[in-house]
């Protein structure tokens, strides 16, 4: 039944269908942060260009006819620094990008024709943890070690989670704890704990369409390799055409025991980019 309308006004429902999801984000919901901050000094891969952060205008340079005044910065960082997100234009193989996309060709004029950040998707998804530290019952999996198969499915029978297509998966190695420490945290000496080339067929074997870590590469660095090979990447980037996170931020969601989540992101829209800096966030019920 509807209510009888007056001249020239549409008629309108009693009872309005409701989304599910706004009901949903009615709700006491609470948002873990999965990202690390962002300022001068931070970690940053010696393959990329640093962040830098400085004020261009502070309070009293200008001063307004009323007495307000205003301060803004000037940002200068590459966009593979901090928390960040790949393109798909980030890594090539013997010359060609996902899909086979002529790499020299799409990279003309300073900035990708073809997979550019700007095509990187905003998401809201199913967001799985696994952690891989809690498996081997430690803070931080030592420096170099690979995650394999066995140790991916552990951590989902340990959560209780099954990882399925559209899932986002991230994975815990501790590695954050040390990110205070750039040199630690870097891990040039030390190497850096990471996924290994079965795992990541795994993953792309499982449909994921994004998967991040909270380590400077996501993969396995051994000890004094530095990034100077990175398969990994070429599994995933390139022959999967699965986008990877990295610097995540994942000691909150793994203490608070959460290994299910909403995982929401929204990428910055940089044209003919390889990647955008992200504020990653996890949303769960209260």
């Amino acid at each position: 039944m509807t209510t009888t309308p007056r001249p020239h006004e549409p008629a309108v429902p009693e009872e309005a269908a409701i989304d599910p999801l706004i009901v949903a984000v009615r709700g006491d919901i609470r948002l873990i942060e999965l990202g690390q901050p962002f300022f001068t000094g931070m970690p940053c891969s010696p393959n990329h260009p640093g962040f830098r952060m400085t004020l261009a205008r502070r309070h009293g340079d200008m001063v307004r006819a009323d007495g307000g005044s205003a301060a803004n910065e000037i940002i200068v960082t590459g966009g593979h620094v901090g928390t960040h997100i790949d393109a798909l234009s980030h890594v090539s193989q013997d010359g060609a990008l996902n899909g086979g996309v002529d790499a020299q060709e799409a990279q003309r004029g300073g900035r990708f024709s073809a997979h550019g950040a700007e095509h990187l998707p905003g998401m809201l998804r199913r967001g799985v943890l696994l952690d891989i530290a809690r498996v081997h019952e430690t803070d931080t999996l030592p420096g170099g070690y690979e995650i394999t198969v066995d140790d991916l499915e552990a951590a989902a029978r340990q959560a209780r989670v099954q990882v399925t297509a559209g899932d986002v998966a991230l994975i815990r190695t501790g590695w954050s704890r040390l990110f205070a420490e750039p040199g630690a945290y870097l891990g040039q000496e030390t190497g850096v704990p990471g996924i290994g080339v079965d795992a990541a067929r795994w993953l792309a074997d499982h449909e994921v369409p994004a998967t991040g870590s909270d380590t400077t590469a996501y993969e396995c660095i051994a000890p004094g390799a530095g990034h100077s090979i990175l398969p990994v990447h070429r599994v995933l980037l390139v022959e999967s055409g699965i986008y990877i996170m990295e610097h995540l931020a994942l000691e909150d969601l793994a203490d608070a025991g959460i290994s299910e989540f909403a995982f929401l992101l929204a990428p910055l829209r940089i044209v003919g980019g390889t990647g955008s800096p992200i504020r990653p966030l996890a949303a769960v019920s209260r």
